[in-house]
């Protein structure tokens, strides 16, 4: 297989989703102690939501949300061979890209409600851009376990957002869940859409909420993948696939509880 081995101009004519393609690392944030943020010396055209296999030789492919498209962002946690090996990168290394893929989320009108779980604040923060750049109000909440692992909190309040907090410790925020405090949320601002990403159990308890307030919904799956291109079904979500159908499925209610 033919690489890009050396800096060229993404978006240029020749570029082709489906191969690798070579991006140098320009810059690297440190979230908090597991997670990073990779800056990359390009841009790409993408949908908040979708998503990029990453590529480092002799070690593995892997797919990643995209935090931002230009530059590109990557926000990564040490959680395994992969992503430990990702955490030893520098400014100045190369990654390898395919992508974008998948289906992202869709901008509606209205204030908009963001509900992110641990690492689906990554791809929030980018659909959160977006939405501000079309001078839309948003509301966030993030949860996480602790203080210490909430993520992107600085990007969403620098970006304008009205930004909620919750921990299931107390550390920070309101104890509990993300899902609690976007309830109460729901019951005092007219939301139209409400948009998510986090772990598969938030997003099936959140789908019950919404479904009792009769809200519509944009919830990103997080999948097994191996090809990222729907070929391998590796990533089944009921009768479809996430890296093809998703990983943002629409979710739309009957009607408002009485």
């Amino acid at each position: 297989m033919t690489v890009d081995s050396e800096r060229r101009t993404p978006g240029a004519s020749a570029y082709q989703p489906h191969l690798p393609r070579a991006y140098h690392i320009e810059y690297i944030v440190e979230e908090n102690e597991t997670t990073r943020t990779y800056l990359l010396d390009g841009s790409m055209e993408a949908t908040p939501g979708q998503f990029v296999m990453a590529w480092l030789p002799g070690v593995d492919e892997k797919p990643f949300s995209l935090a931002d498209a230009n530059p590109i962002a990557l926000t990564v946690a040490r959680v395994g061979p992969f992503t430990t090996a990702m955490h030893g990168l520098n400014v100045g290394d190369r990654i390898w890209l395919r992508g974008p893929f998948g289906t992202g989320f869709s901008l509606e009108p209205g204030p908009a409600l963001l509900v992110g779980g641990g690492y689906g604040s990554a791809p929030l923060s980018f659909l959160a851009r977006s939405l501000r750049d079309a001078s839309q109000l948003v509301y966030a909440v993030l949860g996480a376990r602790t203080s210490a692992s909430l993520l992107l909190t600085h990007r969403f309040l620098n970006l304008g957002c009205v930004v909620y907090l919750a921990t299931e410790d107390g550390s920070e925020g309101s104890q509990g869940l993300a899902t609690d405090v976007a309830e109460r949320l729901m019951n005092h601002i007219g939301f139209r859409t409400v948009y998510a990403c986090g772990p598969n159990a938030m997003l099936d308890a959140l789908t019950a909420i919404l479904r009792e307030h009769g809200l519509a919904g944009q919830l990103s799956y997080e999948a097994y993948m191996r090809c990222g291109i729907g070929v391998c079904g590796s990533c089944t979500h009921g009768d479809q696939l996430v890296c093809r159908d998703g990983p943002v499925f629409k979710f739309q209610s009957q009607g408002k509880r009485i």
